[in-house]
């Protein structure tokens, strides 16, 4: 944007800017049933019960159920995938049985951590008896069970072509679909709302920018409202 087109944008002063934000009203309510669905979603437990006391805003979910569900997801991201299939069925067996894309992603990432392991020969015959299967029941997952079975066509698995299925990433996006659906299984929310509002700020702010020059959140963390710049 040149000088001329932010010369025509109207400018509100800080103190301007507070007053239309105190106008605003939230009720103190709706924030702390924001914070309570952030705390629940994410699995915070402690947090989610010290704050149920403070606020006296109910979690609306069991919290041992919350903790069951955390136990499941940390699991996955040791690499213990077995455990995890174990309590997720301990918790509730329909889950691996109705969402088959999950259900292969968690025996993929069983095959992954074989061969972490070096465990090549256990890990082919985990393939040709767990996972080719599934890739005849569903051609959709052949495509991800060609690239997981190229890990042990290299010596350094570490090193090869699908290298990115061995990164810690991977065993924290499996982790997350599996608490994804167990929060769904529970009619729960599968991601909390404060990010998401966080992103509408964020939205909301680069559209203000092409009208106004005003005071911004730059900084999230903070939310500390920064005077805009002088005009030269």
């Amino acid at each position: 944007m040149g000088r001329g087109e932010a010369s025509d944008r109207r400018r509100i002063q800080l103190s301007e800017w507070k007053r239309k934000l105190d106008a605003v009203k939230i009720q103190k309510e709706d924030t702390n049933k924001l914070i309570m669905n952030f705390l629940v979603t994410e699995g915070y437990v402690e947090a989610a019960h010290t704050f149920e006391l403070e606020s006296g805003t109910p979690p609306g979910v069991d919290l041992g159920a919350i903790s069951d569900r955390m136990e499941i997801r940390r699991a996955v991201q040791r690499g213990n995938v077995e455990e995890a299939i174990e309590r997720v069925n301990d918790l509730n067996p329909e889950i691996l049985e109705e969402k088959h894309q999950l259900s292969f992603h968690l025996q993929q990432q069983r095959l992954i951590e074989l061969v972490r392991e070096g465990r090549t020969e256990e890990a082919l015959e985990f393939a040709q008896e767990y996972l080719a299967p599934r890739g005849e029941e569903h051609p959709a997952f052949l495509g991800e069970l060609e690239r997981t079975v190229a890990l042990l066509a290299f010596e350094d698995a570490r090193s090869c072509p699908v290298a990115d299925l061995m990164d810690i990433a991977q065993r924290q996006k499996t982790a997350s679909e599996l608490n994804a659906a167990i929060l769904a299984s529970q009619c729960q929310e599968r991601e909390p709302r404060l990010p998401g509002l966080l992103k509408m700020l964020v939205w909301a702010q680069d559209h203000l920018d092409e009208k106004l020059i005003y005071p911004r959140i730059n900084d999230l963390v903070s939310g500390e409202l920064v005077e805009p710049p002088a005009d030269h």
